[in-house]
């Protein structure tokens, strides 16, 4: 009790000395004002001088009166040696009320100077293995424990097999949840525009949330690109992406959607740039797969690694959860006509990545792979179309061209030989490629004539057609409908 009672006393000296400082500064600046505004031979100078001076000696008597109990009372509480850290460590732990560590670090505590604690908060504590917990909670004498996590988002990394089949990553949360413990549930959410909050609201909390008066005010609701894509919650689906396993052979990636994610992220540094106030704007990139991190890390580089309101932050999306940003760009990377998804397929996964987005959340992925997938991926993909946040690729110009651009440096040009690629889509007439045309593409030899042609022929189809026409009937019995162009010395 003494040493509480010091401790309070000292703090509000402390206070009172900072308020008397305050005022001694102030009534210097008036004495210098006085020495310079006002000539030595004026009364009024003189009366001046005399009574500031006679303010700033009381102020002072007053500070060194205050100074002399701090250096009393202070000395009381035998502060450490600040050359001795054992002893200073020793002192801070004495001293403290909260302290705040990992739950495989808490052991320490056991050997620290510290009286018994009274409670244990432990957060996160759906991710956090059961055995992980036990460490803070065998601490002597606690009275209370409180367990703050959800069980609906990813539980704990195990890498083996074995263990992950007899539980090993389970939670105490979890544990105790299926024992039948009673839950409190924070049923506000407080982060996420409603478009983004509405699937996950819906799909794994059943409603039972809702959305802050915050959150649901138009101020909330920014834009940051112009059109349809880049409102609060979009699916943007690009199905020319080809999935790849890294040179590991480990983890996939899909270089495709890397560039649409670069092309977006330069698109935001853009206008970003054109604002009047550069407000600060914070950028997620996650995906699935550490190999599609690496890529997108690789394709954006160092760019907007020093720059103070613009940061673009790329990470798994294991490694982002609990984190948040205003802006979420999700890669999920697979596309195949199987509905193959491997463990993305894990609902957990899914939830974190969709609650991370304050105010936007821009999805890249196959929208046929995942319509092809398990249940909660079908609904998802549903859900967008219903909602109309459901784009193709190639009805924006720019990831239209970013797509093409791409696939032409990776010499995937093949792909794109179909009505519904991202080349064709938007065509005046559609194109119907008989299979010996497609045939007779794949067996061209250099790469540099297979993209003159397939220039070509992505110019025709868009309307264009050369200056010089010469149109010749393919044969005597041909209709005229079928038209015969050369151009550069290739005859379409």
């Amino acid at each position: 009790m003494a040493k509480s009672f010091i401790q309070e006393h000292n703090i509000e000296n402390l206070t009172k000395l900072y308020d008397l400082l305050d005022s001694f500064e102030s009534l210097l600046l008036q004495y210098i004002g006085q020495l310079s505004g006002l000539a030595p031979c004026s009364g009024v100078f003189q009366k001046s001088i005399v009574y500031i001076l006679g303010l700033l000696e009381k102020k002072g008597d007053e500070c060194f009166d205050l100074l002399q109990n701090l250096i009393v009372s202070l000395g009381k509480l035998k502060f450490p040696q600040v050359t001795n850290y054992d002893f200073i460590s020793d002192f801070c732990f004495q001293m403290s009320s909260l302290l705040f560590c990992t739950a495989s670090s808490s052991y320490k505590l056991y050997y620290a100077p510290i009286k018994s604690l009274d409670v244990v908060v432990i957060d996160e504590a759906a991710q956090l293995k059961e055995c992980e917990s036990i460490i803070p909670l065998q601490l002597p004498d606690l009275r209370h424990a409180i367990l703050a996590g959800d069980e609906y988002q990813l539980q704990a990394m195990v890498k083996s097999h074995i263990s992950a089949s007899v539980d090993f990553g389970r939670s105490l949360f979890q544990r105790l949840g299926l024992l039948g413990w009673s839950k409190h549930l924070l049923n506000m959410q407080y982060r996420m525009h409603p478009s983004i909050s509405a699937f996950p609201r819906r799909m794994f909390y059943s409603n039972k949330i809702t959305d802050a008066p915050s959150v649901k005010s138009d101020g909330y609701e920014k834009r940051y690109l112009e059109g349809l894509f880049f409102g609060p919650y979009s699916f943007i689906n690009i199905t020319e992406g080809k999935e790849e396993f890294d040179d590991n052979g480990q983890s996939r990636k899909n270089m495709v959607e890397a560039a649409v994610v670069r092309a977006i992220v330069l698109r935001l540094y853009k206008g970003w740039c054109k604002s009047p106030c550069n407000k600060k704007v914070s950028i997620g990139v996650i995906s699935p797969y550490s190999a599609q991190v690496k890529a997108i890390e690789r394709m954006i580089g160092q760019r907007f690694s020093n720059l103070e309101n613009f940061t673009v932050n790329i990470k798994s999306i294991d490694a982002f959860q609990g984190a948040e940003e205003d802006i979420i760009l999700l890669s999920l990377v697979r596309s195949n006509n199987f509905g193959e998804i491997g463990f993305l397929s894990n609902p957990q996964r899914l939830n974190v990545a969709l609650t991370r987005a304050r105010h936007c959340l821009w999805v890249l992925g196959n929208g046929k792979t995942l319509a092809k997938a398990n249940l909660i991926w079908r609904d998802f993909i549903t859900d967008a179309k219903e909602r109309k946040c459901f784009f193709n690729a190639n009805e924006d110009e720019k990831i239209s061209e970013t797509i093409i651009y791409v696939k032409k440096e990776l010499d995937q040009l093949d792909d794109l030989l179909s009505g519904n690629s991202v080349l064709f889509r938007n065509a005046r007439w559609k194109v119907l490629f008989a299979s010996n045309f497609i045939k007779s593409f794949s067996k061209l030899q250099s790469s540099q004539t297979k993209m003159h042609v397939f220039n070509l022929i992505g110019k025709l189809s868009n309307g264009w057609r050369p200056r010089k026409i010469k149109v010749d009937p393919p044969c005597e019995s041909s209709v005229r409908i079928v038209k015969q162009f050369k151009v550069q010395g290739l005859y379409l």
